[in-house]
């Protein structure tokens, strides 16, 4: 029986994430899904300012921008005459910290599809059409404690190259086997109920929507508004979907029967709905597929990771729909994931790095559920009243670009930190700012976030005190993936600079991102290693190489080849003994 390195159950955007940070690692990857064709479903609209950053970084940002549009103005109408208009943007443009003001406007089926294109490029296609219907672990002790809540990981001190493996049962057709599964099959998951992982928390029977995809007739409405219609018996919303002529995202109250139970969406009754609450005739809406009924599902599993098989998006969490953070949950939960699996898989890190995904996901996916209950709530309380609308679920908690993970284990706060940062002052866990800048060698434009794309861990050094770490990371680590960034300050002295990769803080955004001010200038200068998903790991005085050199072994073990520890040791003795 072939091995795999990670089996992925789910072809959804967080399983094609997932799939396609892992194969560009250099990963054996497959991905499974248990529908016959590509899952089409009229649910999520697109990804917010952070899922864009995580999409830019796996190369496919643009071809999502250009196949959706920007978030539309909402049209809110009572009575069937528009009463309110809103634009939750409109005060929104990109920062130099963040490129991304805004999310973006795409259909769940044509982000998933330009994710699978990507995926073969690595040569990676979905297996449709396979059901997972057994999961056995090896009987390693280690193993079975693994993900327990004991502290231990699987294999504790073995990497993830060692035999420990799972046995995988389809429901037709041979088994396989995997070092590690990845449950990112849906709220309903089967790798969650075959785990036997609890899913505590609530359906909410009367907080129920009816969705789907609709066309209506040419000219039937205004395509560059997200039109709303919120009456006391009933609302009706209608979003034009990117790349279509008349297609449009529909959602509703439900009919509902004599006994007032919400009936099963159909077309005719979209129709009754739009006559009922629009201008529009019924007859207007000429087609409707992909229908569904939403009801408002609050839970989280008990625990994220059992022993080699770990739970990511709806598997793992579901919440309110209010924000849109469901898909955009689980796609940050992949990015996440992806480099920890990677670097186990290579045998640089532990296994044990695998406990900080739960770690640091499961408190963010509690706070989701909170956060979008509360949107839920503001906005039903909003749309009792005319002119109240979809905005009230939009602040900016829901771009994303605020989470981080301070409380993690693989936040390493320096002892010279103050006990309480200031607001504002960035740290570890954080999300690694943007800034624009230039190439040093060529003078290009340049951004921070397009020097930490693809699958590594960067060093940023500022300050000239910050060279002699620099130096120490790339050769101990460069052949281990981590690639070392002098920041130069405007006025400083570049002459005879030969760094690869260097880049100018021309505007000083880079600076007053990281909170460097004083370093480039007292000499002592800064370092901060930025994690391959863009999060701070170590924010440190450069000359504090024993946090870096810490922090480096930590996630990319001893380094590279045996020449680079050579070549180090003749410049830097002391990371090499430390290393080894």
């Amino acid at each position: 029986m072939g091995m795999t390195d990670v089996l992925i159950v789910g072809a959804g955007p967080t399983g094609l994430v997932l799939a396609c940070d892992l194969a560009r690692r250099g990963a054996a990857v497959r991905i499974v899904d248990r529908s016959p064709a590509p899952p089409r479903t009229s649910r999520a609209k697109g990804p917010n300012p952070r899922s864009l950053e995580i999409l830019d970084d796996l190369g496919v940002a643009e071809e999502v921008l250009a196949a959706g549009s920007a978030p539309l103005p909402m049209l809110k109408y009572r009575d069937r005459r528009p009463v309110a208009e809103a634009d939750p943007w409109a005060d929104c443009a990109p920062s130099p910290d963040a490129r991304y003001d805004r999310g973006w406007l795409i259909a769940q089926w044509r982000l998933e599809g330009i994710l699978r294109d990507r995926l073969a490029g690595y040569g990676v296609r979905v297996e449709l059409g396979r059901e997972v219907v057994g999961l056995a672990q090896s009987a390693d002790e280690d193993e079975a404690k693994g993900g327990e809540g004991d502290g231990e990981g699987p294999g504790d001190g073995e990497s993830g190259s060692d035999g420990g493996h799972v046995d995988v049962t389809y429901a037709d057709g041979p088994g396989g086997r995997a070092r590690y599964v990845v449950g990112c099959d849906g709220a309903h998951s089967s790798v969650r109920k075959l785990l036997g992982i609890g899913f505590e928390g609530t359906t909410d029977e009367d907080q129920v929507m009816v969705c789907g995809d609709v066309d209506l007739a040419e000219d039937a409405l205004d395509r560059t508004r997200w039109h709303q219609w919120f009456d006391e018996d009933g609302a009706v919303m209608l979003c034009p979907i990117p790349g279509t002529r008349t297609g449009w995202w529909f959602q509703a109250g439900p009919e509902r029967d004599g006994r007032g139970r919400p009936l099963a969406p159909t077309a005719d009754g979209f129709r009754r709905l739009l006559a009922r609450h629009t201008a529009l005739p019924g007859h207007d809406l000429t087609r409707a597929e992909l229908l569904s009924t939403y009801r408002v599902n609050v839970r989280m599993a008990d625990r994220f990771r059992a022993g080699r098989v770990l739970l990511a998006g709806d598997a793992a969490h579901v919440h309110a729909i209010a924000g849109g953070l469901g898909m955009n949950t689980g796609i940050q939960d992949a990015f996440n994931l992806g480099w920890k699996l990677g670097l186990v898989l290579a045998g640089h890190a532990d296994a044990k790095l695998l406990d900080t995904y739960e770690e640091e996901r499961l408190p963010v996916a509690a706070r989701t559920l909170d956060l979008t209950s509360e949107r839920l709530r503001a906005t039903l309380d909003a749309i009792r009243r005319p002119g109240g609308g979809l905005d009230a679920a939009i602040t900016a908690d829901t771009t994303g670009l605020g989470v981080g993970y301070r409380w993690s284990s693989l936040a390493t706060h320096h002892a010279d930190a103050p006990a309480t940062l200031a607001a504002g002052a960035l740290a570890a866990g954080d999300r690694a700012p943007d800034a624009p800048c230039a190439d040093a060698a060529t003078r290009a434009r340049t951004r921070l976030h397009r020097v930490f794309a693809g699958p590594g861990t960067t060093v940023l050094g500022f300050g000239p005190g910050s060279a002699a770490v620099l130096r120490e990371a790339a050769e101990v680590y460069g052949d281990a993936g981590v690639r070392s960034c002098r920041v130069y300050a405007a006025h400083e002295d570049r002459a005879g600079a030969a760094e690869p990769g260097a880049v100018v803080d021309h505007a000083g955004h880079a600076d007053a991102a990281y909170g460097t001010g004083a370093s480039g200038r007292t000499g002592t200068g800064t370092v901060v290693v930025i994690r391959p998903d863009h999060h701070v790991g170590v924010v440190a005085p450069a000359d504090d190489v024993r946090s870096v050199r810490e922090y480096l072994r930590r996630l990319h073990g001893t380094g590279g080849t045996a020449r680079s520890a050579e070549r180090a040791a003749e410049r830097s003795p002391g990371m090499v003994d430390a290393a080894r």
